[in-house]
């Protein structure tokens, strides 16, 4: 079974200047943004949990409830779903993970 880089355990904004070939990729908290009218984003913790940060109708993000889990795939791979608030449930392969950067895939269920 793969296991998930701890460096994932933590908040990223999409940093969508980067999105390459169908990837889209997140920074950090601390990352130096360039200025934007908005960026969505999502977080990972340990045990589960999952929240996802839309941009909200005055570009500040809200925030969506969800639980997380590793799929049973041949990739590194996380099944993430959000019963009960309407949001699709989604597939997200891990490409890259370290401090930096986070790139994934992203698939609704």
């Amino acid at each position: 079974m793969n296991e998930l880089p701890r460096a994932l355990f933590q908040r990223w904004w999409h940093s969508f200047e980067e999105d390459h070939e169908a990837v889209t990729v997140y920074r950090p908290d601390d990352y130096d943004f360039p200025l934007a009218r908005g960026r969505a984003g999502l977080e990972f913790q340990a045990g589960g949990a999952f929240i996802d940060y839309p941009v909200g109708p005055v570009d500040a993000p809200q925030s969506t409830l969800g639980r997380w889990r590793l799929a049973e795939s041949g990739r590194l791979t996380v099944t993430v779903s959000f019963s009960g608030s309407g949001e699709p449930d989604r597939e997200l392969e891990i490409v890259r993970c370290d401090e930096h950067i986070l790139e994934i895939r992203s698939t609704p269920e």
